[in-house]
């Protein structure tokens, strides 16, 4: 599951949707790390890979295409 959501991040070539496929990304690394017993990791994945990253992507994005 994780290498298909990874792959599907390097194959996307639209940035607002590559930020979306990243937060899956890290949603389903954050539960490798439930799985693999390692609470304290999944919980800054969740944080970061899940939610920071992503929003910073897409804010990013939005600022760049408003200039000429």
């Amino acid at each position: 599951m994780v290498a298909a959501a990874g792959t599907a991040v390097v194959l996307t070539r639209n940035p607002s949707r590559q930020a979306v496929q990243m937060a899956v990304f890290g949603l389903c690394l954050t539960v490798l790390f439930v799985v693999l017993q390692a609470p304290d990791v999944a919980l800054s994945q969740l944080a970061v890979g899940t939610a920071v990253v992503p929003l910073m992507v897409m804010l990013t994005v939005q600022k760049t295409r408003g200039r000429p």
